[in-house]
């Protein structure tokens, strides 16, 4: 087994946090995409859109998605449950998690690649006015995330999950993303500051 890791980038750390939080070791192969190693023919041969993390396993089988390799990982692994507990729990995780990923992460991330100078060899072609057009969007949904977290500790309910994973990473990325961190929400940065907090944040 081995995985292809991207440093700092958001989803190559997501599933470095996730394997942290369950104590999973798995031997790593460090790319470095500021040179553009996620575009070597290597990582095309096992992920054609050439992004990162990849997991190839033993029998050669290619995971390329990060949530894709987190579920294998909680599949091998179930304790402790980052993907939910039963059914219901399940599908309220998945719920949360994709909200995260497609209107918080998402809106942080455009503004980033399509405002920032060093990202314009990255995304081609860098619409500034688009990126300008997410951080009102990303500021709506921490005004939202702090109405929710008044009634409970984490992104999904009273236990850590994935979604928080993936909203940490979203608040991880303001500040290159050039969004003020909202310190006025009281609820909100409660959380960050529990999660960012926690042992795994450092993976």
């Amino acid at each position: 087994m081995l995985l292809y890791d991207g440093g700092r980038a958001p989803n190559p750390r997501r599933v470095r946090i996730f394997l942290a939080e369950k104590g999973i070791e798995v031997p790593l192969k460090s790319v470095d995409m500021t040179k553009m190693g996620h575009r070597a023919d290597e990582i095309t041969a096992l992920n054609p859109f050439q992004r990162l993390p990849v997991l190839q396993l033993d029998d050669g089988t290619v995971l390329t998605e990060s949530v894709a390799i987190c579920r294998y990982f909680e599949e091998m692994h179930p304790e402790p449950p980052l993907l939910g507990v039963d059914s219901v729990d399940r599908a309220v995780v998945e719920m949360w998690n994709r909200r995260m990923e497609l209107q918080f992460l998402l809106f942080v991330a455009s503004a980033f690649r399509h405002t920032h100078p060093a990202m314009k060899d990255w995304e081609v072609p860098q619409i500034e006015a688009f990126g300008e057009s997410n951080r009102p969007k990303a500021l709506r949904m921490m005004e939202f995330l702090d109405v929710e977290l008044s009634a409970r500790t984490f992104i999904a309910g009273e236990r850590y999950t994935i979604a928080d994973i993936t909203a940490m990473m979203a608040m991880d990325m303001l500040k290159p993303a050039r969004i003020d961190k909202p310190l006025h929400l009281d609820n909100l940065m409660r959380w960050y500051e529990a999660v960012s907090g926690r042992p795994s944040a450092s993976a």
